[in-house]
């Protein structure tokens, strides 16, 4: 068995924990691969193609760089930074304002990192479309509340009840569970997903026996579990079909084996 990854059986539930120290990457960018260890043949998991945790310190510039075929959605939980791209968009992004591209067949785009305060740290999660070679598109999202407290909330899916409009059958939450506090997973849409829990900040306790930390991740394939906040946990929880049409061949977000 992968030492990266451990699998906890009980009750006849499989769930597999992805250890932080599974990220690559020497610089400000850590870089998830969340099939590396899951599966011989894919570096993802179902459209969830890889995930990114930057924690930038400073002013940096990440220039202008092309995306074909990913879905990039950036979701910074301090810190801002400016985008451009060759949609002509310029905006400030950060906190309670999220951004998707969607590259479809070419686009590209650069980010200002504005050190003043506070580091940028937050997710880029690159997410696998339905299709190749789709239309190119840029979509913010403003956020009523930073965090959504001891309650799922859902921002991005396949369908029009959210801003954020998947290419594929992929849905995102995020949760900030209060210390003691306990929550299972949210309704799903459907039977048969795959989820992947990944721990933000902060740390907590599933089913009374798996301990996750920042940076750790949880794969559970349609079972119910129980989260308890060890302490105040930012958690983003990640939804695919893997039976739904899916591209594998995007820039980054495809499969790199």
């Amino acid at each position: 068995m992968d030492i990266h990854c451990r699998i906890f059986l009980k009750d006849n539930i499989v769930l597999k924990k992805i250890n932080s120290d599974r990220f690559l990457g020497r610089g400000p960018i850590k870089i998830l691969y969340p099939g590396i260890g899951i599966s011989d043949n894919d570096t993802g998991i179902g459209s969830i193609g890889r995930i990114d945790h930057p924690e930038i310190h400073g002013n940096t510039v990440i220039s202008m760089h092309p995306h074909i075929n990913d879905e990039i959605l950036s979701y910074f939980r301090t810190g801002k930074a400016e985008h451009s791209d060759s949609e002509g968009f310029v905006k400030i992004i950060g906190k309670k304002t999220l951004m998707l591209m969607k590259a479809g067949s070419s686009f590209f785009h650069e980010e200002k990192i504005i050190g003043e305060g506070e580091p940028l740290e937050g997710l880029q999660i690159f997410i696998r479309p339905g299709k190749k070679d789709l239309k190119p598109e840029v979509v913010f999202l403003d956020l009523e509340n930073l965090h959504s407290e001891n309650s799922w909330r859902l921002f991005g899916s396949p369908n029009a009840e959210t801003t954020f409009q998947f290419g594929s059958q992929t849905w995102l939450y995020d949760m900030k569970l209060l210390k003691g506090n306990e929550a299972q997973l949210p309704q799903l849409p459907k039977e048969k997903l795959t989820v992947l829990l990944y721990v933000f900040q902060g740390s907590v306790m599933v089913n009374g026996e798996i301990d996750l930390s920042k940076k750790d991740s949880l794969l559970i394939q349609d079972e119910p579990i129980g989260i308890t906040a060890s302490e105040d946990a930012e958690l983003v929880l990640f939804v695919t079909d893997e039976n739904g049409e899916i591209y594998k061949g995007g820039m980054y977000s495809g499969n790199q084996m």
